[in-house]
């Protein structure tokens, strides 16, 4: 009779879960290089990259100046860094020191990574990851705590995901450096020190699939990112109270895995959506009108859409957690979907 091996474990953070992804996929094949903003000798912002100039040197960890828009899409025409370099067949991640930046380059994504594949024809691929921090953090400011997964929803030809544990980010990371389309990869700022245990052998995990956290039969919770574990939190007190929530972390945020929510929906016949994206045009409301189009005779009730206040992040601290869903709100939602 065969034993299968058991794979071992090591506890990581989520940021070192990231570098090393980025350092695997970098071992593995030489045309991965990392630019961005002190992402050499600094290691990152987040420590993303710490260490790995001293391994790969200047030319696969190379360090910018402040100029999204510039090191996105410099090399449309000389062919050397980003969307230029990965029409090349260079595979470029690009971190963003803070997502909410990115805005600077959003012409270069939106016309030049999310199209060129389509506009030339198919003769042009861009493997290209965009990755980095954003959400609410801590008293980071408005221009800091962008939710930008929204504003990047439209663009064609785009995959957005959204990790939210050590594990799950390294997996999707490799995968999202190995696809020959450009990938947008959001980190939540406050997730960075969130510590699981991630195997050591190497793994994929797809980037079109939703994970089922918890399975149950009285209502299903649609979440990403951070507010996955404000929704774990809540589940706390709702199993105290007998309530058994199905909850699903999208984690593909385009596609969007529909074939995981209907057959959810056909479950628990409710829907609780709980984002940090803003209400209007969030995440929020395109899983709406999905849900609507393909399930809407599975539905009992109207779904309840958690949402943050549609105005810029406070700074100060306790306007600022008003702004964000809480796992009160979460409890309260439930019982208002779910008769006793």
């Amino acid at each position: 009779m065969k034993i299968l091996e058991i794979s071992k474990m090591t506890k990581m953070f989520l940021f070192d879960a990231l570098k090393s992804a980025t350092d695997e996929e970098m071992q593995k094949d030489n045309k991965v290089f990392v630019i961005g903003e002190d992402v050499g000798h600094y290691g990152g912002s987040y420590k993303v990259t710490k260490d790995l100039h001293s391994k790969y040197g200047d030319l696969r960890i190379l360090d910018t100046p402040i100029a999204e828009n510039s090191f996105t899409g410099l090399g449309n025409n000389i062919q050397i860094y980003s969307i230029g370099a990965a029409i090349t067949g260079l595979r470029p991640i690009i971190e963003g020191m803070n997502m909410s930046f990115l805005l600077l380059a959003f012409n270069q994504i939106a016309n030049n990574a999310g199209m060129l594949t389509y506009t030339s024809g198919g003769n042009f691929n861009i493997p290209i990851v965009i990755r980095g921090p954003g959400g609410v953090g801590r008293q980071l400011g408005a221009e800091h705590s962008q939710r930008l997964e929204a504003y990047f929803q439209a663009i064609p030809g785009l995959k957005i995901i959204a990790c939210s544990t050590p594990y799950n980010a390294k997996g999707l990371l490799k995968s999202a450096i190995r696809d020959n389309n450009p990938v947008i990869f959001f980190e939540h700022v406050l997730l960075y020190n969130l510590q699981e245990d991630v195997p050591d052998n190497e793994y994929l995990l797809p980037l079109d699939k939703a994970e089922i956290v918890k399975s149950g039969l009285d209502v299903t919770i649609l979440t990403y990112s951070r507010m996955r574990h404000h929704v774990l939190q809540a589940n706390k007190e709702l199993s105290k109270l007998n309530y058994n929530v199905e909850i699903i972390d999208l984690i593909s945020l385009k596609p969007i895995d529909m074939t995981t929510i209907k057959e959810s929906i056909k479950k628990t016949h409710k829907v609780l959506i709980v984002e940090e994206c803003m209400k209007t045009g969030g995440i929020g409301a395109e899983l709406i009108a999905k849900i609507n189009e393909e399930c809407f005779y599975e539905i009992d009730k109207p779904i309840i859409r958690l949402s943050s206040q549609d105005i810029p992040t406070p700074y100060n601290g306790l306007l600022e957690q008003a702004t964000v869903v809480q796992p009160n709100q979460i409890i309260e939602a439930v019982k208002k979907l779910v008769s006793r």
